[in-house]
C-alpha cells in the first residue's frame, strides 16, 4: 500500500498499442507487474483501472516502452495492431529453449523474472549494464582459455528455503499492516501473518506452484485474523493501544465499526489495490456481493468523515497513511520455518500418541471382554400339586396373653433369673 497519489496513466488503446509495439502478450506484462492476464486484459479493454503499487508498476512498465519507442522512432504500424492466427500458435525459438536468447527472426527474448520477484507490487532491480568491448580491441585474457565453445550453463536455482525466505521479506512487512487495519490490534496482526507464514511453509509445495503466492498467504492471514474464537481469549478483554494522532483514532474507529466482510472487502479494493472480481474471489462471494459490501462501506465511512469523499483516491491515500504510522515488526523467516516445522512435529507426535492410546484401549477392552455367552438365569415358576412352604402363623389368644405377660415382667435383675414358688 502506498501513500503517492495516482500517476497518470495512458488510455486503454494505448496501452494495447504499447505493449503490442514490444512484442509482449499479456501474460508476460501480467508476469511483469505481478498480476494475472486477466486482470491486463481488463485494464486494456477500459473495464478496470490499476491501483496502488500495480498501478505504479504498470504506468513505469508503460513508460518504459514508449521511451524506447521514442529513442527508436520506430513504432508500431496500425496494420500489425492485431497478429495472425499462424504466429500466435507457433512459439518463438527463445520461448522453447529457455537458454538461448536470441530468436531466429532477430528479436530478443523478453527478461525471465524469477517467481516472487514481482510479487506484491515489488520491482526487480536494474540489471548492471556491462561494457561491450569496441572493435579491433583483444580480448581479456583468462586463466584458462579455450578456443572451443563452452556449453551455456543453467541459471542457479533457488532452495526452497531461498524462495521461501524472498517471499516473507517480500510481502511480510505490508501485510502485517494490512491485517493491523483489518483488526486493529498490533499483537494479533504479527500474530496472524506469522501462523500464516507457517503454514505457507507446511504446504510449500502447493504454495510454490500458486499463479499468486502472496494473495494465498494473505488470505491465510485474513482469515486466522477474523476468526470469531480470537474473543475469548484473555488477552482480548483488553482494548489495544489507540494510533497517537486523532484523526487515525478517529479514522481507525469508523473502520472498526464496520462488519467484518465489508472491512475485508474495502481493505482488499481500496487498500491493496485488487479488482472487484479478484477482491470478490479472495473474499469467496459474488462480484453483486462484493460491489454491495464495497458501496456499503464507502457510504459508512464518508458519511462519519466527509472529508475522504473530497477525491477518488482519498480513501486509498488515508489507509496507506494510517499503516504507515504504525511500526510494526514482520516475523523472522528463519524463526518461522523453525516454527512451522516444530509445530508440524508436536502435532504429527500428538496424532500418534493419540492414535496408540485408541489401540491400547482397544486392546485391553478385548483382553477382559468374555470369551463366550453366559445367557441370564430364568426366574422360579410354581409347580402344581406341591403346597407352598409354610411359616409361623398367627398367633392364639392364650399366646398373646402370655406373650403380653413376659414383656409385663421384669427384664433384668436376680428376680428374673431366681425361680418364685406361688
Amino acid at each position: 500500500m502506498t501513500q503517492s497519489p495516482a500517476t497518470p496513466l495512458p488510455s486503454p488503446k494505448e496501452r494495447r498499442r504499447l505493449r503490442e509495439a514490444k512484442r509482449l502478450s499479456q501474460a508476460e506484462i501480467a508476469a511483469k507487474v505481478g498480476v494475472t492476464r486477466e486482470t491486463v486484459r481488463s485494464w486494456e479493454a477500459g473495464r478496470s483501472t490499476p491501483r496502488g503499487r500495480k498501478r505504479d508498476v504498470y504506468t513505469k512498465l508503460l513508460a518504459e516502452i514508449a521511451d524506447e519507442q521514442a529513442v527508436t522512432g520506430k513504432p508500431s504500424p496500425a496494420g500489425s495492431a492485431r497478429p495472425s492466427a499462424q504466429s500466435s500458435r507457433q512459439r518463438p525459438s527463445w520461448a522453447k529453449d529457455p537458454d538461448s536468447a536470441v530468436d531466429t527472426k532477430g528479436g530478443k527474448a523478453p527478461e525471465r523474472i524469477p517467481v516472487g520477484a514481482a510479487m506484491n507490487g515489488h520491482t526487480l532491480p536494474e540489471p548492471v549494464a556491462r561494457p561491450k568491448p569496441e572493435r579491433g580491441s583483444a580480448p581479456v585474457p583468462t586463466a584458462k582459455s579455450d578456443p572451443r565453445p563452452q556449453p551455456s550453463r543453467p541459471a542457479a536455482v533457488a532452495t526452497p528455503a531461498e524462495a521461501f525466505d524472498t517471499l516473507c521479506a517480500t510481502c511480510a512487512p505490508g501485510l502485517v499492516r494490512q491485517t493491523y487495519l483489518l483488526t486493529g490490534r498490533r499483537t494479533l496482526a504479527q500474530e496472524s501473518v506469522e501462523r500464516a507464514f507457517q503454514l505457507a511453509w507446511q504446504r510449500w509445495p502447493e504454495v510454490a506452484v500458486d499463479r499468486d503466492p502472496a494473495g494465498w498467504v494473505r488470505a491465510a492471514a485474513y482469515e486466522y485474523a477474523m476468526s470469531p474464537w480470537h474473543r475469548l481469549r484473555p488477552t482480548h478483554r483488553q482494548p489495544d493501544a489507540p494510533p497517537a494522532e486523532a484523526a487515525d483514532r478517529a479514522f481507525l474507529k469508523v473502520l472498526m465499526s464496520l462488519p467484518p466482510a465489508q472491512r475485508r472487502t474495502l481493505l482488499l479494493y481500496d487498500g491493496v489495490g485488487l479488482d472487484l472480481p479478484e477482491t470478490a474471489a479472495e473474499t469467496e462471494a459474488s462480484t453483486p456481493a462484493a460491489a454491495n459490501r464495497l458501496l456499503n462501506a464507502r457510504e459508512t465511512i464518508t458519511e462519519k468523515l466527509p472529508e475522504l469523499a473530497a477525491t477518488p483516491d482519498a480513501l486509498h491515500q488515508r489507509l496507506g497513511k494510517l499503516c504507515n504510522a504504525e511500526k510494526l515488526a514482520p516475523p523472522n523467516a528463519g524463526r518461522v520455518r523453525t516454527g512451522s516445522e516444530h509445530r508440524a512435529r508436536f502435532w504429527t507426535r500428538a496424532a500418534i500418541a493419540f492414535t496408540a492410546l485408541i489401540v491400547g484401549a482397544t486392546a485391553l477392552t478385548l483382553r477382559s471382554a468374555p470369551s463366550h455367552y453366559e445367557p441370564p438365569q430364568t426366574p422360579g415358576k410354581d409347580i402344581s400339586g406341591v403346597p407352598p412352604r409354610m411359616g409361623p402363623g398367627p398367633l392364639t389368644y392364650a399366646d398373646q396373653i402370655l406373650h403380653k405377660k413376659l414383656r409385663e415382667d421384669l427384664s433384668s435383675g436376680p428376680e428374673r433369673l431366681t425361680p418364685q414358688a406361688r
